[in-house]
């Protein structure tokens, strides 16, 4: 019997390369068939945004995190899940964050991939706040309804 997946979360303000994460996933490894990865990125639609400011309250995002990606491991059979969030700020264009779900077909790594960044988009402590290039403050960026009906779709066990 394969060994449990843990999933590696983390939350920090450097950026990171997904290509990298993805060989750490599956450096020697024969067991892996898909690896499926989503990476955020900070937008500008409006071209006024100068960069994001995310805030997150330590200990207790890496826990929510954590808590939703041995979610997913308990759901579908994966090989590896890897999330990682930045935070500090961040420039449009830039990494904010990456999901990597590794499984020996690409169904389970796809459904993985895409409950976690529901989770991460609905329930993940973290808050945004917009700086426009003008140098004013945009303020702090509501929680979008859409991410809340996405999340839904997706039934957590009883109790979580």
């Amino acid at each position: 019997m394969p060994a449990a997946v843990v999933p590696t979360v983390c939350i920090q303000a450097e950026d990171f390369d997904v290509a990298a994460e993805i060989a750490r996933m599956t450096q020697g490894r024969t067991d892996i068939g898909a690896v499926v990865t989503f990476s955020g990125l900070c937008r500008d639609e409006a071209g006024r945004l100068a960069a994001l400011e995310l805030e997150h309250y330590p200990g207790m995002a890496e826990a929510e995190i954590g808590r939703i990606a041995a979610e997913a491991v308990g759901r579908w059979p994966l090989q590896g899940l890897t999330a990682i969030h930045r935070h500090g700020r961040i420039a449009p264009g830039e990494n904010i964050v990456l999901v990597v779900a590794a499984s020996a077909h690409r169904q389970p790594a796809f459904e993985a991939a895409n409950f976690l960044m529901d989770y991460l988009k609905s329930r993940a402590p973290f808050w945004k706040k917009e700086y426009h290039s003008d140098g004013s403050d945009g303020g702090w960026v509501d929680a979008k309804e859409s991410d809340d009906r996405a999340a839904s779709r997706w039934k957590l066990k009883p109790g979580e």
